[in-house]
């Protein structure tokens, strides 16, 4: 008889988070419409993410603006959900919050008990990203700004975001592929270490 365990088993134990795991901290993963929020937090997590997406429909056509979005066909209606285990006694909830106007009203549940965000920023749409800021500030969270690169985007210098989105000096700014796990790994580590220098 085989003693190893199966691979369903190995999913299914992965599901829980070990018992070693003492401290657990909850990040928000934040943005405008349709900038890559679900497609980063499922390129990280260690769990299947949970996703509320719904088709998008004729009657949203007047509600969000799809301008400069190509092949978008769904939209986050509640929040996107997923895990990552940092060590053996820290794990991350990371929340993803949706984008549109009409559901800000569930940022204050969402905020609540949130240590810090990562800011997702389209570069061709910097200008929808004041907002998004002007939330997070009002709800008192540290956080950090991750340019999606998506492909053939126009590639802006640290500096030049830094200017157009009138961010403090301290603010992390870093550029980041929302489909690549590592590339979404080291934006994470950036607001990561903000926040850890933001208490020490």
């Amino acid at each position: 008889m085989d003693s190893n365990p199966s691979s369903a088993e190995t999913a299914q134990k992965s599901i829980y988070v070990s018992s070693a795991v003492t401290n657990a901290a909850k990040i928000l993963v934040v943005g405008h419409f349709a900038v890559g929020k679900t497609t980063f937090i499922g390129s990280l997590s260690e769990i299947t993410p949970l996703r509320t997406e719904e088709k998008m429909t004729q009657a949203s056509e007047h509600v969000d603006d799809l301008r400069g979005v190509t092949g978008k066909t769904t939209t986050t209606v509640a929040l996107d959900f997923g895990r990552l285990t940092l060590s053996d006694d820290l794990v991350l909830y990371l929340f993803g919050t949706p984008g549109q106007q009409r559901f800000m009203q569930l940022w204050e549940d969402m905020a609540r008990g949130a240590l810090g965000a990562l800011l997702l920023v389209d570069p061709t749409r910097l200008e929808e990203t004041f907002p998004v800021i002007d939330l997070i500030e009002g709800y008192g969270l540290e956080y950090a700004i991750a340019v999606n690169c998506f492909d053939s985007a126009p590639v802006y210098e640290e500096a030049e975001v830094r200017e157009a989105l009138d961010l403090l000096p301290d603010t992390p700014v870093v550029h980041c592929d929302a489909r690549d796990q590592q590339s979404s790994a080291k934006a994470l580590i950036a607001l990561v270490r903000h926040l850890l220098d933001r208490t020490s």
